[in-house]
């Protein structure tokens, strides 16, 4: 279904995301909807396909990104601290953080100075996106992303969206209990 989810706006993209069942929760509807991917895909931002973003990384398909917003949906709560392995483009970590507003915190790291700056970009592009920034709400550093980011933690929801090989202890020693 995601391969017919594509649209002529972020508006379509999210409602046709919806109608075709790959997002499940109006919570996760508003925030993609509060998130326009425009400013944060190079070129064609509403069709539901990956798109390269420079420096041999892509922005995933906007159908992953449901996915995974549904996924973490139990452990995204007003205040919750998430932890964005892979933060790319900053998009997903822009819809983390209105999942988790007012109060909550998402890191987005990166281990490529110049994608930290993309995402940081990127997401001051939009006055919400500018009020996260400003406020504490998100934040992008440049780390080893398999070493996790120790200096927020403990995290309540870890995403992973970076190409991993093994599973990674620190990661598991960051997050809460509970925690996913």
């Amino acid at each position: 279904m995601a391969w017919r989810s594509s649209g002529a706006s972020n508006k379509a993209l999210i409602d046709n995301l919806a109608s075709n069942g790959l997002i499940n929760s109006e919570r996760v509807k508003q925030a993609m909807l509060g998130v326009d991917r425009a400013h944060y895909a190079p070129y064609a931002p509403y069709q539901d396909s990956p798109q390269t973003i420079g420096h041999r990384a892509t922005i995933s398909a906007p159908h992953m990104h449901a996915s995974a917003c549904e996924s973490l949906l139990p452990y995204l709560k007003t205040g919750s601290r998430v932890l964005d392995v892979g933060s790319g483009s900053g998009y997903l970590t822009h819809v983390l953080a209105e999942l988790v507003k007012p109060g909550g915190t998402v890191v987005g790291v990166e281990h490529i100075q110049p994608l930290v700056d993309i995402g940081t970009a990127n997401t001051r592009k939009s006055q919400g996106g500018r009020e996260l920034m400003d406020n504490g709400g998100i934040e992008y550093v440049k780390a080893d992303g398999r070493l996790g980011y120790p200096e927020g933690a403990a995290y309540d929801a870890i995403h992973v969206g970076a190409a991993a090989a093994d599973f990674h202890q620190a990661l598991i020693d960051q997050l809460k209990a509970p925690g996913r």
